[in-house]
């Protein structure tokens, strides 16, 4: 077991299991009765939870952690075999006795916290709740929080302590429903002084969902503009797709696991559509073609698949980190899992140029980490990112391992 730890190839199928066995016992707990319902969705019914964050820092507890959790399950294997080979009973027991006596368990501070009801609550991330989020930020937060999630709103120095900046990992390691439990309720710091007033009767619950979806842009937003990619990963947000003249369908459905490429289309003719990706056409808002042109492009070969949802023009802007006004001819493309990877920027269609701003962890690239441009190999630049994407595959569990 110890050989099989060794480095950290490990590391992250061994966190999503914690994360993936923690949801289900929640949906467990609730199904018997265990759980009640909190804001409108299952409770978590406990104080703690597994600090998948900590283990994500701390290879050495988790790796301890996961010694002692084989140990223990080792343990039990060996008490049912007792129980079914009665010739080799009490020397299975004396076994199983002492592989658990001997689990390794780290103390508890290291790999348990503190959870809130609402810990593993979350909602579809869309660009209507990202719309609605922009609006309640701008009135609700920005003036400590600032305009663009930096922490550096007019009020900022006037409070006792300064607000974190959200353009930074800090939002992938906290749970959607722990960030939802924060707004609602407020913080405090050790010595019980209050760091940020609660919003609960100031905003409801799909607000406060929203501005924590907008708040995902504005880390996205201002990683792009630093050079550094995403903080975070960032799924495509939900929106309504309509293709030629039929009718309008959810953009999960559309995609069905394939590739996207999200192109901004503003006065201009749209590209010719790709085998490789199904391509999404943006539109300044109120700007769409009508459904003849469309089936008329289709006809052409061109792609012809139009976002629909009012938003959706502002958020990928957002997310991309370019300013709304100089977004026409930008590209962004999305792997198979619905993961926002890679984006080009106005004038650069074949991708030459175009920078990698979600990067799978541990991957190699020309500047390593988050980001990085794309580089050339043997191959034309778009098909060296398209295989990098799909070498590279993002493994994200919220509040543990980011990417």
């Amino acid at each position: 077991m110890s050989a099989l730890l060794s480095g950290n190839a490990w590391l992250n199928p061994f966190l999503g299991a914690l994360q993936a066995a923690q949801v289900e016992l929640g949906s467990v707990a609730h199904a018997l009765g265990i759980a009640g319902d909190s804001h409108g969705q299952p409770a978590w019914p406990w104080p703690k939870r597994l600090a998948v964050e900590v283990l994500l820092i701390d290879a050495g507890v988790a790796r301890q952690l996961a010694l002692a959790l084989a140990a223990t399950g080792g343990a039990l294997l060996l008490a049912v075999a007792g129980l079914v080979w009665r010739g080799r009973r009490i020397a299975l027991f004396a076994a199983a006795a002492l592989a658990a006596w001997f689990a390794p368990w780290p103390d508890t501070s290291l790999w348990l916290t503190d959870a809130v009801p609402t810990s593993f609550q979350t909602t579809p991330f869309s660009v209507e709740t990202i719309a609605l989020g922009a609006a309640h930020y701008a009135r609700e937060c920005a003036a400590c929080h600032g305009d663009t999630g930096r922490g550096d709103g007019p009020r900022a120095g006037t409070l006792v302590h300064w607000p974190p900046t959200v353009v930074g990992p800090l939002l992938g390691h906290r749970l959607d429903g722990e960030l939802f439990w924060r707004v609602l309720h407020g913080m405090h710091a050790r010595d019980g002084a209050q760091t940020m007033p609660g919003f609960e009767g100031r905003l409801s619950d799909a607000q406060t969902w929203a501005i924590l979806d907008y708040l995902k842009v504005l880390a996205a937003g201002g990683g792009a503009q630093d050079g550094e990619g995403w903080p975070v990963p960032v799924a495509l947000p939900a929106l309504d797709v309509r293709c030629g003249d039929a009718p309008a369908v959810p953009l999960a459905s559309w995609r069905a696991g394939q590739r996207v490429r999200a192109v901004a289309v503003d006065g201009r003719a749209p590209p010719l559509e790709d085998p490789r990706w199904q391509t999404l056409l943006l539109f300044r808002d109120g700007a769409l073609p009508a459904p003849s042109e469309a089936a008329r492009w289709a006809a052409n070969g061109d792609a012809s698949c139009v976002a629909v949802s009012p938003g959706a023009w502002t958020a990928f802007a957002g997310i991309a980190g370019v300013n709304a006004q100089a977004f026409a001819g930008s590209q962004l493309i999305a792997d198979r899992d619905g993961w926002l990877r890679a984006e080009a920027k106005p004038g650069d269609p074949a991708w030459a140029n175009a920078a990698l701003l979600c990067t799978a962890a541990d991957a190699g690239g020309e500047r390593g980490g988050r980001g990085g441009r794309v580089s050339r190999g043997r191959s034309d630049p778009l098909t060296s990112l398209l295989l990098r994407i799909d070498a590279e595959p993002v493994r994200y569990v919220k509040g543990g391992y980011v990417h």
